[in-house]
């Protein structure tokens, strides 16, 4: 790895690591007791109130259209609020996401690391249905900041749009659900960038099998772009992952999952084969309406 990507590297690595702190910091000694079941639904859930943050790291060895591997390192804290320091009468779910990627330089095999464009999403989760069907439902705005440090490691715009989740947990051991985005580019950092538009469809399913472990299919997204470049892409994936429970600490998830590009059409770069690792810190203890 080249010293300027090993730099920027540390710097994501350092910010994981003062987040992490930081949470801890406001957490009490003792942590209730929750079940390894549970907490696999909450890690795997985007509308849950759990604060946590996450560090996952996209290894692509196969892409189409350049012979170049690819890699993302994705920094994703969910911080929730509830009505009474919120800014709407609801729960509302902050997940901004840092990245620093790997990307092709051209159909070769060369590359360069930069920081990518920071993802935010700010969903509020509806209070109906109740809490007892099972089903929960949130809904906000998407947002893409251009602060990519090169032109390859972004997509080159200003970008908002609407987010839609749900999530049904009705059925024991079980997380079943979605979520859409659609992020809209309002202006671009390129005055001959051509105009786009994305939607994003990421099913979740996710299935607690005992002893800490649970298998998964969760973090494939589809998407299809609309505009002057259009292109659609639908990847499958599938993962296993496991909840350690320690006593008078926080709870950890760690997972790994395997990703195969199912279809693609127009797309002239994108991933063939991927594997992810990632690890999750819980932080249960710092929710004041717990």
């Amino acid at each position: 790895m080249a010293p300027h990507a090993r730099r920027k590297l540390t710097v994501l690595l350092a910010l994981a690591l003062v987040f992490a702190h930081l949470s801890a910091a406001c957490a009490e000694e003792d942590a209730p007791n929750r079940s390894a079941a549970t907490l696999a639904k909450e890690f795997g859930d985007p509308l849950t109130t759990l604060p946590q943050v996450s560090l996952q790291n996209i290894y692509t060895p196969e892409n189409f259209g350049t012979q170049a591997n690819t890699n993302r390192l994705l920094l994703r804290p969910i911080i929730p609020r509830i009505p009474k320091y919120s800014l709407l009468p609801f729960v509302q779910l902050i997940r901004p996401t840092l990245s620093l990627v790997t990307v092709p330089t051209g159909r070769g095999g060369n590359s360069r690391t930069e920081f990518g464009d920071i993802q935010l999403f700010d969903f509020a989760v509806l209070p109906w249905p109740s809490k007892e069907t099972g089903l929960l439902i949130g809904v906000g705005p998407t947002l893409n900041f251009p602060t990519a440090s090169y032109k390859n490691a972004g997509v080159g715009a200003w970008q908002a749009g609407p987010a839609f989740g749900t999530i049904y947990k009705g059925i024991p051991g079980l997380l079943l659900g979605c979520l859409v985005q659609n992020p809209i580019s309002l202006s671009y950092t390129r005055s001959n960038h051509p105009p786009f538009s994305t939607l994003l469809f990421q099913p979740l399913v996710l299935a607690y099998v005992g002893h800490g472990f649970y298998v998964k299919s969760a973090d494939s997204t589809w998407s299809n772009s609309w505009g002057d470049d259009k292109s659609t892409t639908i990847p499958l994936s599938f993962g296993v992952g496991y909840v350690w429970l320690r006593e008078a600490l926080p709870p950890v998830n760690l997972f790994v999952s395997g990703e195969w590009m199912a279809y693609r059409e127009d797309a002239r770069v994108a991933p063939q084969t991927s594997v992810r690792f990632g690890v999750t810190i819980a932080f249960p203890d710092w929710r004041p309406w717990s």
